[in-house]
């Protein structure tokens, strides 16, 4: 029962209004999901109830709901969990959930979810209503995600740039509608940005100051971008060029992806080398035009680098292998696969040299076969996952050499190989908390 203290939603905010599905607008408008949004953050909701209507309280509706015996921190935890167009329907509840609802501590993070959200607008009304205390500025703003929002522009990037001065974590991942020019002021005016994911962001080719940011600056920093964490996958347009000056202006960077970033060559990693010497994690799957000349570039990044991404670089071969496992030799993870020129050969300087290995996709590399196994269990003790997918050339005696030594094998990937329900027996009983995905009807 509601008492007279805890209005129903309706008598706050037209019936009309479209409410939000799970972070997605309504199917009927935008314009209508982005309304209600912005009613939900204007002034304390009004309670307007005629005098005829209010009777006198019986002893049920006396009582007070169980959830408004919970105290204003247990609330505020739990709202803590919402996204932020939930956490604004709350608000419309009751006088004291909507003061808790605007409570600084729940608005560290704002996300931004659906394609057909009008984000531009509702960032401008959510930055105006969090301003209101510290004109122009949401000081308590640190991360701002809008993922796959075809409507964020420019326009939206802007207002972050001006109003959130002190965000660490900005992710715009499949909003393909922003452009290097709002990217440059959001890095401009963000100096403790960190965290930076533009995947999937078609028109992206660079990332650098503005140049008045440039200007105003020392010489010493004027050309430092405090991002460490940068994510370019599917960035098409990003050339070797625009890669140079990524690396030369974010120097701090530890982890880097540019998967499918299909014009990054040989070139574009050695600029990259000249500068980010202290990168932890690359990925370059997809960039067919790497070779095994680039390897001997990201060669250079020695024990600093843990993890590595290959996949489907064809061009890279046992030469390429041999780079990496001479001077990287605290790689923990390997993805290599559908790299066909890779051999035994490689597999064994690989294991010889990398021996915490923990991780190696080596599917689609026919050219592997059980002698490689054999280099592997003999020497990567610590190995948790394995994959071999369609390694046509591996049989179930390289499998048993693998699962008689690597006890704490946890994942084992099988696919389209050619291995006897004995050998996968074998495996299992060996390796008892080891998940095998097979393509062997026979072995359940």
């Amino acid at each position: 029962m509601r008492t007279l203290s805890t209005p129903s939603p309706a008598l706050i905010c037209p019936q009309n209004v479209q409410s939000f599905q799970n972070g997605q607008g309504s199917s009927t408008s935008s314009s209508s999901a982005t309304g209600e949004t912005i009613a939900m953050i204007h002034s304390q909701p009004l309670f307007l109830i005629p005098q005829c209507a209010i009777r006198p309280a019986s002893r049920q509706q006396k009582e007070q709901a169980p959830i408004d015996r919970l105290p204003d921190q247990t609330l505020i935890q739990m709202f803590s969990h919402l996204p932020t167009n939930q956490l604004c329907r709350c608000a419309r509840v009751c006088r004291r959930w909507y003061n808790l609802c605007w409570d600084p501590r729940l608005w560290r993070t704002i996300r931004l979810i659906g394609e057909t959200m009008n984000v531009d607008r509702a960032l401008r009304v959510l930055t105006r209503r969090l301003c209101q205390d510290t004109p122009n500025v949401c000081l308590m703003l640190e991360t701002v995600i809008v993922q796959s929002c075809r409507r964020l522009t420019d326009r939206g990037l802007y207002t972050i740039a001006q109003c959130c001065t002190e965000l660490r974590q900005l992710e715009v991942p499949g909003c393909y509608n922003i452009s290097n020019e709002a990217l440059y002021d959001v890095v401009s005016r963000c100096p403790n940005l960190e965290y930076l994911d533009v995947s999937g962001c078609s028109k992206i080719t660079c990332i650098s100051l503005t140049r008045e940011a440039s200007i105003k600056l020392s010489p010493l920093h004027g050309k430092q971008i405090s991002i460490r964490y940068l994510n370019m996958t599917d960035c098409f347009v990003l050339e070797d060029e625009g890669l140079h000056t990524i690396a030369a202006h974010c120097t701090q960077l530890t982890h880097l992806y540019l998967r499918r970033c299909i014009r990054v060559t040989d070139e574009g990693l050695r600029y990259l080398m000249l500068y980010c010497t202290t990168i932890k994690e690359l990925s370059v799957s997809d960039c067919r035009a790497v070779s095994d000349f680039g390897m001997r570039e990201v060669a250079k990044l020695e024990a600093n680098l843990k993890y590595l991404s290959i996949a489907h670089c064809s061009r890279i071969t046992d030469v390429g292998i041999r780079y990496i496992a001479k001077y990287c030799s605290k790689l923990r993870y390997l993805n290599a696969r559908g790299c066909e020129g890779i051999t035994d050969h490689g597999i064994e300087y690989l294991a010889k040299n990398c021996t915490k290995l923990k991780s190696l996709d080596i599917g689609k590399c026919p050219l592997v076969s059980d002698a490689g196994m054999e280099f592997l269990a003999l020497n990567c003790y610590n190995l948790k996952r394995l994959s071999l997918k369609s390694c046509e050339s591996i049989t179930g005696r390289g499998l048993k050499i693998v699962a008689a030594n690597c006890f704490e094998l946890q994942m084992l990937n099988v696919q389209d190989c050619d291995i006897s329900v004995e050998a996968l027996r074998f495996v299992k009983r060996h390796c008892k908390r080891c998940i095998i995905e097979h393509t062997n009807p026979a072995f359940f």
